[in-house]
């Protein structure tokens, strides 16, 4: 193999330590915890130009146990962007000797498209070792030729948990005159930088980190741990060029990409007219013509180069009937065009489990796309890839966070609808009746709103009428039960609505001791949330969730019973929020009321204990019991 100069000069260290894998040799320090050590790590990308890169990479993993197994099977993928000039590696056994080797010509090869819902022509390279005799460290080495820097890999010196760190090491060469950006996140780890005639080299590295231990309720990961976010100024891919200097650079690239991208065939124009001509109100034409997409296409995924990042045109939706989010919500923004009303191309980071945008430093944050309509002085939000979402309801997959709005002028950071407490209710009622033998029969009718109602909006939208009976079969926490009968009613709002009726059967959900009934008066919402005592806690608790929780029972007690024992009423008001329940008998009804409320917030580490302690007197509540004893 032919290197440069300069990556030869950062190899060596490779083949000195080639033989030095006994794990004998790892520090004890470094094996506490951890389920992997990494031996050694490098990567090395070299800039060639703005449109050109080479990277080379190598990895050597010392696996621990099987719970870090998936290290020792090498994936790699390559497409329009990338290409493998060759990849290789070797398994060591505990003492360091080799048992085996593998190159470029023994990995097995896949398509990525895996369904007819999605459709790639990138493709990946992967070979498992299949050893299962602990420990062993596998050898992995990589280089790629890019063709496109849109983007450029974070150093992220220890981004798997339970994983200790001996040697880890980034370099980055480029042209002298080129602008390469980066920024140290949740740390101040900058790079040694050195020039070498015409080319600036810069180096990260790092050794000897100990196994860092996952936290619950910790924020994600790219909000704690030590990275540097690293992307390039000037860029080329493709025949595009941008430069993602600012938001406003980085949004003029996307916006060139969307440009002309919205012209309708002349049938599709004629329909936008049909619906739309009527109609004054620009909320209505928008109403109606995100109901025509949902009924008129569907999503599938599409990353084909550089429709990764550009939109198929609105004519090839029309046409075809579907598209991915980039295509589906341009199509969107050109019917509203057609009948007079602006909309706006939107990236954003979807899911539930979307970190915080970082908003002083431009790189790809995104991984979806999606359209905002502005109305007066309010914002319609659509997702254009959901064919039964509530019109202008963002929700949980793209609400309560940064989105970039892109238009003529460039890139906007915009705030997407957010949900609180009060938008996000589960309010439930329950009628039920008691019998001798313990014996439980209800009814139990519960609205669910926004976020509440996310989740199985999507499930009775996409599961059968036999589906959803074996789940909810599966899924309510009763010990032994049969579901008799379910209904469901969507309402679909800016805060949409789901309606839920049941009727169940729980034979002995009362314990039957003598003359005496142990009743537990919540029957469907109990907590189960119960924090480990942890007094090093390091990281800050970040509770996601906001949210109001109502239950409302009346259970009909056998004749004859009297109340002997009742929980005591609780009453707690905290900074993580409020939980109020009560339980009375009245007549022959017990009568039991649980209120919670759930606040989104973060707090420091130094709050746990308090927390945990709130979660332990919900639970300890909502598991409560009251003893029913027969009169003599």
């Amino acid at each position: 193999m032919k290197y440069n100069f300069f990556v030869i000069i950062f190899l060596l260290p490779f083949y000195v330590m080639s033989q030095d894998y006994n794990v004998a040799l790892i520090p004890d320090s470094l094996k506490e915890g951890a389920n992997v050590v990494t031996r050694y790590e490098e990567r090395v990308y070299e800039i060639k130009s703005p449109g050109k890169a080479i990277e080379h990479e190598r990895h050597v993993y010392t696996i621990l146990n099987e719970s870090a197994d998936y290290l020792g099977k090498y994936k790699t993928y390559y497409g329009d962007f990338s290409k493998i000039k060759y990849v290789s590696g070797t398994l060591y056994d505990a003492s360091g000797k080799k048992i085996k080797h593998f190159k470029t010509s023994d990995m097995s090869d896949y398509s990525v498209q895996s369904d007819m819902n999605f459709v790639s022509n990138e493709r990946f390279k992967t070979y498992d070792f299949y050893n299962r005799v602990y420990p062993y460290t596998v050898d992995f080495e990589e280089e790629d030729e890019i063709n496109g820097i849109l983007d450029i890999d974070d150093w992220t010196p220890q981004g798997i948990n339970r994983a200790a760190v001996q040697h880890t090491k980034y370099m980055i060469i480029a042209p002298a005159d080129y602008v390469l950006r980066y920024k140290p996140i949740n740390c101040s780890l900058l790079p040694v930088i050195t020039q070498e005639k015409e080319k600036k080299i810069y180096t990260w590295e790092l050794q000897n980190l100990t196994s860092k231990t996952p936290e619950v309720l910790a924020p994600y990961p790219r909000e704690i741990i030590p990275y540097v976010a690293i992307a390039p100024s000037q860029f080329e891919a493709q025949g595009y060029r941008g430069d993602m200097s600012t938001w406003l650079d980085y949004g003029k690239f996307i916006y060139q990409l969307v440009k002309g991208r919205d012209v309708l065939p002349e049938e599709t124009k004629r329909k936008v007219h049909e619906l739309t001509d009527n109609l004054k109100d620009p909320l209505q034409k928008t109403k109606v013509l995100y109901e025509y997409l949902q009924k008129n296409s569907h999503y599938i995924s599409i990353q084909l180069g550089i429709g990764g990042w550009q939109p198929f045109d609105a004519s090839y939706v029309a046409n075809k009937k579907y598209g991915d989010c980039k295509a589906l919500s341009n199509f969107m923004i050109a019917l509203l065009k057609e009948a007079g009303v602006e909309a706006k191309y939107v990236e954003i980071y979807a899911g539930e489990d979307a970190p915080k945008m970082i908003e002083d430093f431009t790189f790809s944050q995104f991984n979806h796309v999606t359209c905002c309509v502005p109305i007066n002085k309010d914002t319609i939000w659509l997702e254009c890839t959901n064919q039964s979402k509530a019109f202008g309801y963002a929700g949980s997959f793209t609400g309560n966070r940064k989105a970039l709005l892109i238009d003529g002028n460039g890139g906007h950071i915009v705030q997407t609808p957010t949900y609180t407490f009060a938008d996000n209710m589960e309010s439930r009622k329950i009628t039920a009746e008691l019998s001798l033998e313990g014996h439980l029969t209800l009814t139990s009718n519960t609205q669910y709103r926004a976020e509440k109602q996310d989740l199985l909006s999507m499930e009775i939208n996409s599961r059968t009428n036999s589906d959803m009976m074996d789940r909810l079969k599966s899924e309510i926490d009763l010990p032994t039960y049969d579901v008799q009968k379910f209904d469901y009613r969507e309402e679909k709002s800016l805060i949409p609505s789901v309606y839920e009726s049941l009727t169940i059967n729980a034979p002995n959900y009362a314990q039957v001791t003598g003359k005496r009934l142990f009743v537990a008066p919540n029957i469907l919402n109990r907590s189960n949330e119960r924090l480990k005592p942890d007094s090093n806690r390091k990281y800050p608790i970040d509770i996601k969730e906001s949210y109001t929780e109502i239950d409302s029972v009346e259970i009909k007690i056998p004749s004859g019973f009297e109340l002997e024992a009742a929980p005591q009423d609780n009453k707690l008001e905290t900074q993580f929020g409020k939980f109020y329940s009560s339980v009375k008998l009245l007549s022959d009804k017990l009568v039991y009321y649980r209120y919670r409320v759930q606040y989104r917030k973060r707090f420091p580490a130094t709050e746990y204990e308090k927390l945990a302690n709130y979660f332990e007197q919900i639970y300890k509540a909502d598991h409560a019991k009251l003893v029913l004893v027969k009169r003599e």
